[in-house]
């Protein structure tokens, strides 16, 4: 379950209203802050405040931090809402979404183009249920190739739109992973599910998890270069 902020408000910086949401860590040494590009709506800020730290000095620090706060957002990709004509990325290549207001059957993939029936208010929603879908068919068919080569037997498969990791796997052997690879290349995605695999049998980072690893993906570099420059991109999409 995620986090609940313990206060949500706005700030004023450049002539912008600017979202704040403030979490009160108990373990932290000083304020943290950090730009906020997975908001639903908006980008903004997220402060992060020691137990004796109140909401107007991490505030006072936001604006003290004006000029930081404001290049960095605007060094954010540009969002990309799951709308009629827009476009994004399945496998790493671009899809146009194309709405059919009098069809009926769904969501379904023609050619490059994502094809989506139904009300217009529907059609966010709509495309983010079938790249779920997808996301989990084409991860499940990866789990259970890659476990019978380790010879393990995962648990239970989940996708969720986590913020922080691509992919988790539990002590129980419960894997779950981040729905939006399905939009990365088919490479990318593949070394998520590998690496989480190889928790199966390694549970620690060590050379012989990296080693079963490389023996379950074909670039393991590669994948990873590629998540450190584009993944927060994909988090743009919707």
């Amino acid at each position: 379950m995620a986090k609940k902020a313990i206060l949500e408000t706005v700030i004023p910086l450049g002539g912008r209203d600017i979202p704040v949401r403030v979490y009160r860590n108990p373990q932290a040494r000083q304020i943290i802050l950090r730009v906020d590009s997975h908001g639903d709506d908006s980008d903004g800020i997220v402060l992060t405040l020691p137990r004796r730290v109140d909401f107007a000095e991490g505030l006072a620090l936001a604006r003290e931090k004006r000029d930081w706060v404001l290049e960095r957002l605007e060094r954010l990709t540009p969002r990309v809402p799951f709308a009629a004509g827009a476009r994004i990325p399945i496998g790493g290549i671009d899809h146009e979404i194309r709405h059919w207001p009098e069809g009926r059957g769904g969501v379904w993939r023609d050619g490059n183009a994502i094809v989506v029936a139904g009300r217009p208010e529907h059609l966010a929603r709509r495309v983010r249920d079938w790249l779920r879908e997808q996301a989990r068919s084409e991860i499940a068919v990866m789990v259970r190739e890659k476990s019978r080569l380790l010879e393990r037997t995962p648990g239970r498969i989940t996708v969720r739109d986590t913020r922080s990791r691509w992919g988790s796997c539990s002590h129980d052997g419960n894997l779950s992973f981040c729905w939006r690879l399905v939009m990365a290349p088919l490479m990318v995605l593949d070394y998520v599910v590998a690496h989480e695999v190889a928790h199966l049998r390694w549970n620690h980072h060590g050379p012989r998890f990296w080693s079963a690893v490389a023996g379950l993906t074909a670039d393991v570099d590669g994948a990873r270069a590629w998540l450190d420059v584009h993944g927060e991109r994909l988090h743009r999409y919707g």
